[in-house]
């Protein structure tokens, strides 16, 4: 059994439907990526499971249990947390400060977790009392990660976290994906960097307009002709290949 299954999932915007049934799945352990271009429906398809959006019609289960009928709170609590476009930090609070707010389900502050995320980013542990908005962009996106972390979450969805970022910090941040994957934690990424995501990957969807195109090992993806010319500006660039052309946001 998959740790994350989606089936038919149809996500929509009042009238505007963004997703258009796409089904994919996440094996406990993997790292599994979503590539497309803006609007394809990343965004929407990870908002919806982590239950930020409810779903029109399909499924969502996680560990077995369906979920997208849950509250997003109650879906943290069964070990799913996420990472969001943006980060969403509290800026007017300290950096500890806003790993404890990640830590808001728990019933007694996770000492362990906290000690956790500081030797995954010492950084951080070095910045613990300064204010999060007078942090850099990569150590504002380090700080998101750390605070998604303070679950302990058996699923973390990660949404475009190479973001704004200079290629240093790019490189470094997916190290850090790679050290969480290899400590127990299962990950789905959302990612425009379409090169560095299939090469930290084991599998990857590609979708287009709502709905999944092209779907595969990682590193069959970055040999396939469609997904360079598009994803890794290979070639002229060109669409990937799939189903009519609908709405996508």
């Amino acid at each position: 059994m998959s740790l994350l299954e989606v089936r038919d999932l149809v996500t929509a915007y009042g009238s505007i439907e963004a997703l258009h049934g796409p089904s994919f799945h996440v094996d406990e352990g993997e790292i599994v990526a979503l590539l497309g271009a803006n609007g394809a429906g990343k965004t929407t398809a990870l908002r919806t499971v982590s239950g930020l959006l409810r779903p029109r019609s399909g499924e969502v289960r996680f560990a077995g249990e369906r979920i997208d009928t849950l509250p997003a709170h109650d879906i943290v609590r069964l070990g799913l947390t996420q990472v969001p476009e943006g980060r969403w930090i509290f800026t007017l609070m300290t950096v500890e400060e806003n790993l404890r707010l990640g830590a808001y389900v728990e019933p007694r502050f996770p000492r362990a977790a906290l000690d956790r995320v500081f030797a995954l980013f010492p950084r951080l542990a070095e910045r613990r009392a300064q204010l999060a908005g007078t942090l850099s962009g990569g150590e504002q996106q380090m700080l998101a990660m750390a605070r998604a972390l303070m679950t302990r979450p058996r699923l973390l969805l990660l949404d475009e976290p190479s973001m704004g970022l200079a290629p240093v910090l790019v490189h470094l941040i997916f190290q850090k994906i790679a050290e969480i994957n290899a400590e127990g934690t299962t990950v789905l990424l959302v990612e425009q960097n379409a090169n560095a995501a299939l090469r930290l990957a084991r599998r990857a969807y590609v979708l287009e307009n709502g709905r999944v195109a092209l779907e595969g090992p990682a590193a069959d993806l970055a040999r396939n002709e469609a997904v360079r010319r598009a994803y890794l500006g290979i070639g002229a660039r060109a669409p990937v290949p799939g189903p009519p052309a609908g709405g996508g946001v």
